[in-house]
């Protein structure tokens, strides 16, 4: 078997095991966690289903994605912070190479809070916001801020695309996910842009 057929199965398992759990809720907050810190696997592949089949826990799963997340970005922020000089050079060659950090580095320096935003809403791996936010000793309360609201906007526009579409939700995320990304990420760049140009 390929190993994304293996691991397309591994996680329909997983998510059966997680909707027929009387600790799901906990469950989605530490996938959420390891998703945000060293799985780099999309969190929807599991919510959007789990979603689907207990509907009404809707908005609850989409909060508790949204802690988890948080709680895994006080967590890089922690090792970017206090750990980069140790663990700096595993983490670049694992994620991105060494000019993309820099690049990232950058980035956080100049336009902090509105990268995190990007960062969190496009489909790039967050640790690099959370590492590069925690070494260049970035704010953290406005870290915390851009990510709440880009995760927050990411899950639970899920969560209302399930409540909406109901079981035609997967196939209508599939069709215009992209789109919706792209969207969004326009939306916080001419936020970005206008808080530049104006404030």
């Amino acid at each position: 078997m390929a190993p994304g057929k293996k691991l397309s199965k591994k996680m329909a398992q997983k998510t059966k095991q997680l909707v027929d759990s009387k600790h799901m809720l906990k469950g989605i907050t530490l996938s959420s966690f390891l998703e945000s810190t060293i799985v780099p696997i999309p969190l929807e592949a599991v919510m959007l289903p789990l979603m689907q089949a207990r509907r009404e826990s809707l908005w609850h799963i989409a909060a508790m994605a949204t802690l988890g997340c948080v709680i895994g970005a006080i967590f890089g922020y922690a090792l970017g912070y206090y750990l980069f000089d140790l663990i700096g050079e595993w983490v670049i060659s694992t994620f991105f190479s060494q000019d993309q950090f820099e690049n990232v580095k950058d980035q956080m320096q100049q336009q902090g809070f509105w990268f995190v935003m990007t960062l969190g809403i496009a489909p790039i791996p967050f640790q690099v916001a959370m590492l590069a936010a925690g070494a260049t000793k970035y704010s953290l309360p406005l870290f915390l801020l851009a990510t709440i609201i880009a995760r927050s906007l990411r899950y639970f526009g899920l969560a209302a695309a399930v409540y909406y579409a109901g079981d035609k939700a997967e196939q209508m995320i599939r069709r215009y996910k992209m789109k919706a990304i792209i969207g969004a990420t326009l939306i916080v760049l001419l936020l970005w842009w206008g808080a530049n140009t104006f404030l």
